[in-house]
């Protein structure tokens, strides 16, 4: 029997007399030939193929979940990007000779025929509505949720235009100081002495009938504003001289002059100490002793207690809010001074008769900055805990956040105080409410999900508004402001019948002249 050519060269048994002779015809059979279209051109092969293609390119792209392919073909694009850049640099090192390292992926006989690359913009122009409806809900969700980008203090900013500048010019010198003053910070203490300064009630024998400001002196107001800057540039410079290298561990500080050596702690030390003593002597001969010995006593707790406290204590807090409760209280003392009916010490001023206020503002001073710290040390609760500083953001965020609330509720009381001690009229108490209203509602939600969800920037920027409102409507609602407003427009009777009865006895004097004597 003749066996084909193939079944001789093809096949290998283990054991050959094992097999039949029929076995052995049916396995050296041919196979069946495959059917074969009608035309076997190849125009018509190509076009078959494409139109296969192109529909299962459709259907891949309509029934897959878009993400999830817009990953993978993003990821296949960076894998193409790293093997071309890894060769561009073999080449350009010189290793012409090195062959290019490709990756082989496995076939299988059974994998499905993967789709042709897509580009993305095509995937979102695709898209179906549902799916983009689902993908912008997505978005805008995790942009309301995330933490809010705080910006670098104007100190790191002014430290990044000086760097810029020329090394021995005087531009980059002045600026370099102006960084290390905190020019923000120190304009915002400057504006809350301002604020209680003018809301002193001045009495009204010192007052005009129809004047509308108080006729306070306005060189003392200099003297107070200049001293106060002045000072706190000298504690915000003794801050920054203190701790450069744990200012250089968070992103918000690491720019500020000492950091980068734009100058030497020795000069430094320098402007802190000449602008102190220059601030307090202008306190002391422009205003009294009294403010001049708040404002030494401000330099030292900022940067004496507040400073080093940081890392040992979450009080450091407490204490940081009393430096700022100081400079309210500077400003009724400066008021105070001029009005003072006896020696003017510091009991008559600090403890006297109208005192009141000036211990009101500086119990809202110190009262607003929990909500508003505990809100700001939360989204950079992180960098504070590599810094090591101890705050209640990372050490306990749930007393973090019932401080806020607490503080916020004891705006209420505090605003309508003002209006009991005649500090302001009562239309302060229900204005002020407004904008309590508003910081309690962020404080409250900063309080339920413990800064999570926006709920701290909700309460920073509350906070940020909050205090210039208050300060304003404070003076908008001071103490017998609206009647002298109102006789300046209008005039007061009173006065015109007290001048008209004045008129009377010397025109009768006048009569009794011309007739030879009064009569008896």
């Amino acid at each position: 029997m003749l066996l084909p050519p193939r079944f001789l060269q093809g096949r290998r048994f283990a054991d050959a007399d094992s097999v039949c002779l029929q076995c052995l015809y049916k396995l050296s059979r041919s196979p069946t030939p495959r059917r074969r279209p009608l035309s076997t051109s190849a125009p018509f092969k190509n076009a078959v193929a494409a139109t296969r293609q192109q529909r299962n390119v459709f259907k891949k792209e309509y029934f897959w979940g878009n993400s999830i392919l817009e990953d993978v073909l993003l990821g296949s694009r960076r894998g193409v990007q790293s093997d071309a850049a890894s060769m561009s640099m073999s080449k350009s090192n010189g290793d012409e000779d090195t062959p290019p390292i490709t990756t082989m992926a496995k076939e299988s006989p059974d994998s499905a025929p993967q789709p042709s690359p897509v580009s993305t913009s095509t995937l979102i122009k695709d898209e179906l509505p549902h799916r983009r409806r689902k993908r912008l809900r997505e978005e805008a969700t995790a942009a309301s949720t995330a933490d809010p980008i705080i910006p670098h203090d104007a100190s790191s900013r002014l430290s990044t235009a000086a760097s810029a500048l020329p090394a021995t010019s005087i531009r980059r010198l002045l600026t370099t100081y102006l960084s290390l003053s905190k020019p923000r910070l120190s304009f915002l203490i400057v504006l809350t002495a301002c604020a209680s300064y003018s809301l002193y009630p001045v009495p009204a024998i010192l007052s005009s009938a129809t004047a509308v400001a108080p006729s306070l002196s306005t060189l003392t107001l200099l003297y107070l504003t200049t001293g106060t800057a002045l000072s706190c540039a000298s504690a915000n410079a003794l801050n920054m001289l203190f701790e450069p290298s744990h200012d250089a561990k968070m992103s918000r500080t690491r720019n500020r002059p000492l950091v980068r050596k734009l100058i030497s702690p020795r000069g430094a030390l320098a402007f802190a100490v000449f602008t102190g003593i220059a601030g307090v002597g202008l306190l002391y001969y422009g205003t009294n002793p009294t403010v001049a010995f708040l404002s030494a006593l401000n330099i030292v707790l900022y940067a004496g207690i507040y400073t080093p406290m940081k890392r040992i204590s979450v009080l450091n807090t407490w204490a940081g809010a009393l430096v700022g409760g100081i400079p309210p209280l500077m400003g009724w003392a400066a008021a105070a001074g001029q009005c003072a009916a006896h020696e003017g010490n510091w009991e008559e001023l600090l403890f006297g008769e109208g005192s009141a206020g000036g211990w009101l503002l500086a119990g809202l001073l110190f009262t607003w900055q929990f909500p508003h710290f505990n809100a700001l040390s939360w989204t950079i609760r992180d960098e504070y805990k590599n810094a090591g500083y101890r705050m209640l953001a990372w050490t306990n965020p749930a007393r973090n956040a019932r401080v806020a609330l607490r503080y916020s509720l004891l705006m209420f009381p505090l605003c309508i105080a003002f209006s009991y001690a005649g500090v302001t009229d009562w239309g302060f108490a229900v204005t002020s409410s407004v904008i309590n209203g508003w910081m309690l509602r962020e404080a409250i939600r900063f309080w339920r999900y413990e800064g999570a969800k926006g709920s701290a920037r909700g309460l920073f920027w509350a906070s940020v508004w909050h205090l210039p409102i208050v300060l304003v409507l404070a003076m908008a609602h001071k103490k017998g402001l609206w009647e002298k407003v109102w006789r300046a427009a209008v005039g007061d009777a009173g006065e015109e019948e007290w001048e008209y009865d004045d008129e009377e006895p010397e025109q009768e004097l006048g009569r009794g002249s011309e007739t030879g004597g009064p009569t008896r």
